[in-house]
């Protein structure tokens, strides 16, 4: 059974904002294959379905993104998955906006979700879907990651929640190998003028 974790923060106070582009992506994939996140288990909104003949759980977790680790934790040890069957869903500020990064394992970065995940698990080796957010930003961090996205670049991340699902679809069909080379695609912050 795979395991398929988006990032973000609970409430209507952050539903729309850049760092919960895992949880709108983890509901673009949901809806597209009619699977209801809707069960609260192990501090997560959670739901059952099959993609591409696989099993998974979809997991929302609920804690706030700086504790996300203590949901995802539950969950593994529960389901008793394998670290390669969890698949994390994220957004990052250190790639640009719009770009997509498929990884099989790795640091947490600069995401505090990310850090609590592998801190709770007491290891990196599993894989993981990096959104980009990044962009010059006159703020702190925190305010930037807590903001909504600005008219010219909801295009720009819708494009790129469709492009990590159908990334994830991948993984689930032929393997991470298959999407990272499909999907590892950076993306300019501004198209070219044409």
């Amino acid at each position: 059974m795979y395991i398929i974790a988006g990032l973000g923060n609970p409430g209507k106070k952050y539903e729309n904002t850049k760092h919960n582009i895992g949880f709108i992506t983890l509901d673009f994939l949901a809806e597209k294959h009619s699977i209801n996140i809707n069960k609260i288990k192990h501090k997560a909104l959670v739901g059952e379905g099959t993609i591409s003949g696989q099993k998974l759980l979809l997991v929302k977790p609920q804690t706030y993104m700086n504790l996300s680790g203590s949901s995802i934790k539950e969950v593994m040890d529960y389901y008793k998955a394998d670290l390669d069957k969890l698949i994390v869903i994220y957004d990052d500020v250190d790639i640009p906006i719009g770009s997509l990064r498929i990884r099989k394992k790795g640091s947490a970065g600069t995401h505090n979700g990310m850090k609590s995940i592998i801190y709770d698990l007491q290891d990196d080796e599993f894989p993981r879907v990096r959104i980009g957010i990044g962009a010059e930003r006159k703020m702190s961090l925190a305010g930037y990651v807590l903001g909504g996205f600005k008219k010219e670049e909801k295009d720009l991340m819708r494009d790129a929640v469709e492009r990590a699902v159908l990334a994830v679809e991948c993984m689930l069909d032929k393997g991470i190998d298959a999407a990272m080379n499909e999907y590892n695609i950076v993306r300019p912050a501004c198209p070219p003028p044409r």
